[in-house]
């Protein structure tokens, strides 16, 4: 088996397709139990071995699983916004909270060229890498939907924008890039699809009931050029309206979803995720509405919309400034705003023969019992056309282990008929490549950026838990060499980041 292709996209971020496979995939299944909440890993300290210390914050991705588990669930999440708001919090001159920095996100946020499926369904592809830790590797687990099609096909879209007007929503950057960014994009929709805006800041306000745009664009405008900051901030009022509106407006055939625009910093009315989340839970059960959360502003509370997304059954991205926006906005929302996989899990079994232990780095809030994987009753993560997702593992392997290492496999419902599928992958010991450093861009772009993250939310920025992981000066010295060597803006944006993050640390 040889190694393999990497990680991202936004909500519904496209991403280019072409194949960096290796691994063979197939229909076929495993039925293996486990069970699951493996004790955590010790941290390393400063000279990169393991000191038997509990990381802060409980369970992460510093997990190790024990012996008799060689299983590992979680529910898929193409979040991006924890990177995004990191490289806005370093460009300011700060360190961010590490509270706020999620591996898989970083991981997530760059393009990745997995084989495409032909139709609806994912492809699974398993690949890996030796690190310069002995017997350790970083194996990673990548899966792709087809590549969206700007110009085919697709039902009409019913999108109803929840748009936080509250004071600090008069920053630069926050309440004037969405406006912008939102009468950009009602140009580029179609005439039959459908928009409705719901303002909110100590109380919410429908602006405009779900219109058809098609002769109507004048007056959406309208709408959108008169928001105007105001007043305190009624996070859980605006949703709730918002989820109203949507359910007064759904369209039977379209995509019915919501999308807040916010900083997210609640402080008026409900502030907590779960109570506004129970407010508009039969509005998300009985009608299917998923929630895509944009995040802005320098002062963003990112653990509120991360949870309000997830648990809503959808995803956040986080815009920092006009180009951010731009591709937000006005490419990847309106190409691809349908859905090919409903609450879709994924499940790695690493073969006890030759895998010693393991952990899956980050996806912390999105962990699914082993048991559940097959219970379509538990929910998932919901996933569109043009997608990647990408798991990465730290392993280590028994010593000359051969043979047999892992399968992967993602289960999902089609969106429509709610019919359960599976698709598999695997990965053989000898197919893993000598370095991450020399391995293919893909999974070489996907180390780098699990190290950087899994460096800014330990206690000290300037070293990874992770095995092999160098120091933030060389990592970001290895990331130049990647990003000129593949000439990706992208990847040179992460080793700007990590430089600052190494400056400020």
């Amino acid at each position: 088996m040889l190694a393999l292709a990497a990680a991202s996209c936004l909500l519904a971020g496209g991403c280019g397709a072409g194949s960096d496979s290796g691994s063979r995939a197939n229909d076929a299944s495993y039925d293996r139990g486990g069970d699951s909440g493996p004790p955590p890993a010790p941290d390393r300290g400063p000279g990169g071995r393991y000191e038997g210390e509990r990381g802060e914050g409980g369970q992460d991705s510093r997990e190790v699983a024990p012996g008799p588990d060689h299983l590992s669930t979680f529910a898929l999440d193409v979040d991006t916004a924890s990177y995004g708001y990191a490289r806005r919090t370093l460009a300011e001159g700060r360190l961010p909270d590490p509270s706020t920095v999620r591996p898989e996100e970083f991981v997530n946020s760059f393009r990745q060229d997995y084989e495409r499926p032909g139709g609806d369904g994912f492809t699974v592809t398993v690949d890996g890498a030796r690190t310069e830790e002995e017997d350790w590797s970083l194996v990673r687990v990548g899966l792709a939907t087809r590549a969206a099609d700007p110009d085919g096909e697709r039902p009409p879209v019913a999108l109803t924008f929840v748009i936080d007007i509250s004071g600090s929503m008069a920053e630069p950057g926050r309440l004037d890039l969405a406006r912008d960014s939102l009468a950009t994009m009602t140009d580029q929709l179609r005439d039959d699809d459908s928009v409705a805006v719901v303002t909110f800041s100590d109380e919410a306000e429908t602006v405009l009931p779900m219109t058809r745009l098609g002769g109507n664009r004048g007056e959406v405008h309208d709408a959108v050029d008169s928001l105007e900051p105001t007043d305190s901030t009624d996070l859980g009022a605006g949703v709730e309206a918002g989820y109203g509106t949507a359910v007064e407006g759904l369209r039977e055939g379209a995509t019915n979803r919501v999308v807040l625009v916010s900083d997210a910093l609640a402080n008026t009315g409900d502030t907590d995720a779960d109570a506004i989340l129970e407010r508009i839970g039969e509005s998300r059960r009985e009608h299917g509405i998923t929630l895509f959360g944009v995040g802005v502003g320098s002062d963003y509370g990112d653990e509120l919309m991360e949870r309000l997304a997830d648990e809503g059954d959808g995803h956040t991205v986080y815009v920092s400034g006009e180009e951010d926006a731009r591709e937000v906005f006005c490419e990847q929302l309106p190409r691809n705003i349908e859905l090919t996989a409903r609450d879709a899990k994924a499940q790695v079994a690493f073969d006890p023969e030759t895998v010693a232990e393991f952990r899956l780095v980050g996806y912390d809030n999105r962990r699914v019992a082993d048991e559940d994987f097959r219970d379509d009753r538990v929910d998932g993560g919901e996933v569109g056309p043009g997608h990647t997702v990408t798991a990465l593992y730290a392993v280590r392997t028994r010593p000359g282990a051969e043979g047999h290492l892992a399968t992967a496999t993602v289960r999902w419902l089609d969106p429509d008929s709610r019919t359960p599928h599976e698709e598999t992958g695997d990965l053989e010991a000898g197919g893993l490549a000598d370095s991450v450093w020399s391995a293919r861009r893909g999974l070489a772009v996907t180390a780098t950026a699990a190290y950087f993250a899994d460096a800014l939310r330990s206690s000290d920025h300037r070293y990874s838990a992770l095995p092999g992981a160098p120091g933030l000066g060389e990592l970001s010295e290895r990331a130049g060499d990647l990003a000129d060597r593949t000439e990706d803006e992208d990847i040179r944006g992460l080793a700007k980041a990590i430089r600052a993050a190494d400056r400020l640390d």
